[in-house]
């Protein structure tokens, strides 16, 4: 069903759009430049933003850039809010921000380990040592406490630096399904243990694009082109050559080698991160009212946010249940 989704979306593009010039979209990423934003530099390489009448540029994130700042500033129209939690804070803060998508139906957040110490499912870390950076403790580090039993004395600082995990067969780490799990087989000569938050019943969106008011009040159609060709865009970075799409990566992030996309963009495809759950009759970006309001009333019931908390002041499905197909 979803690479049906590929002529329809052509089509639609194709014949809705008049002859205009073209309209500009600034849009922030919330990292550097990788595979898990192929979507995005393959619309961009192969010209499929510019035959939407899209001006659109990318703007790399990292952990000195708060997009988020940007947005509300109007220095960007829409950016990616990496999970759902940012979309319940934008709710809670009563920012004039919305998330319209959510390009990753299974988030990529993992735990991983090193081969044969035992650590080998999320519920043999109970009690163990686990290095984890600060916006994971806000965001899926509660579920694994209210599912496996985790306490808050098991943290220990990460700072996004490999060497602690590489000089201790012992040690725990966060990571990204497409990044580290790499670099890690690549200085070790050993695949680690590698655990998808996701695979144990997380049910948080990922990679979701937020929308600043600019975009939502005044050109809601400029946005609705930018969904179809990123839809449009992922389709043939997954499915077709993604050749232009990498080289548009690494000519942003030139740290970025053939073989660590050529893993990332595999992790994309074998664990359904985009074509599941809902995306697989919705299509990409698929959200639904029902998953929010469940995430919602599990994050509310350990306590991260108040029962008062209204997703919908934050969450936009006109975009995603009002477009075709």
């Amino acid at each position: 069903m979803i690479r049906q989704i590929t002529a329809a979306v052509a089509c639609l593009l194709a014949v809705a759009l008049p002859a205009r010039a073209e309209d500009s979209l600034a849009f922030g990423l919330d990292w550097r430049a990788e595979a898990e934003y192929g979507g995005f530099y393959q619309a961009l390489a192969t010209g499929l933003y510019k035959q939407a009448g899209l001006d659109v540029s990318i703007r790399q994130g990292g952990p000195q850039v708060n997009q988020t700042q940007f947005l509300l500033a109007g220095r960007l129209d829409a950016a990616i809010a990496s999970n759902s939690f940012l979309a319940l804070n934008f709710a809670q803060e009563g920012l004039p921000l919305q998330v319209v998508a959510a390009m990753f139906q299974r988030d990529p957040a993992v735990l991983i380990a090193h081969a044969g110490q035992g650590n080998d499912s999320l519920a043999a870390l109970k009690g163990k040592p686990i290095l984890i950076g600060s916006d994971a403790r806000s965001s899926w580090w509660p579920f694994l406490k209210a599912k496996f039993g985790y306490v808050d004395s098991q943290i220990r600082p990460y700072t996004f630096n490999l060497a602690p995990f590489l000089a201790d067969k012992g040690a725990v780490q966060q990571g990204y399904l497409g990044s580290e799990p790499f670099s890690i087989q690549q200085a070790t000569g050993e695949v680690p243990v590698v655990m998808l938050l996701a695979d144990s019943g997380f049910t948080g969106y990922g990679s979701l694009i937020a929308a600043g008011p600019n975009l939502l009040g005044k050109r809601p159609e400029v946005l609705k082109r930018f969904l179809a060709a990123t839809r449009q865009g992922w389709l043939s970075y997954l499915h077709g050559d993604p050749a232009p799409g990498n080289a548009a990566i690494k000519a942003d992030n030139p740290d970025m080698t053939d073989a660590l996309i050529a893993f990332g963009r595999q992790a994309l495809l074998e664990h359904g991160i985009l074509e599941s759950g809902d995306a697989v009759t919705m299509g990409i970006g698929a959200m639904t009212a029902d998953r929010w309001s469940a995430f919602t009333a599990s994050v509310v019931a350990q306590g991260l946010y108040p029962a008062s908390l209204d997703w919908k002041k934050s969450v936009n499905l006109d975009f995603v249940s009002a477009r075709s197909p």
